[in-house]
């Protein structure tokens, strides 16, 4: 197994307006190999839109993958959302446990 380098993973976070599609975007994302792993979890979002506070319910997903795929997630988000603006934003793994990082780092998938 390939050694991790410092700052190479990141997470992705999205959210999906229903849970039918947050499981599309995960699959298509894992069929690319894009992530290693995709966090799942029902939410309460508030926001503000056209000038008025907003809340909805949603799905948020965190999307473990490798920094430089950022680019190849965002699109495949964006080809499966049907929100105007959807949420896509990288934060990256400054530390953390070198054996699940390397798994996030060095995952690949056979479909």
């Amino acid at each position: 197994m390939e050694s991790l380098v410092q700052g190479e993973c990141a997470i992705v976070l999205t959210t999906a307006e229903s849970k039918q599609q947050a499981e599309l975007i995960c699959r298509k994302i894992l069929e690319k190999s894009l992530a290693a792993c995709i966090h799942v979890q029902k939410a309460a979002s508030f926001y503000l839109w056209q000038g008025q506070i907003k809340k909805a319910d949603e799905y948020s997903l965190a999307i473990k993958t490798k920094r430089d795929l950022f680019e190849a997630i965002s699109k495949v988000i964006k080809q499966n959302h049907n929100y105007d603006i959807p949420e896509i934003v990288q934060i990256p793994i400054t530390n953390g446990s070198k054996e699940y990082l390397n798994w996030v780092k060095n995952s690949k998938y056979n479909f």
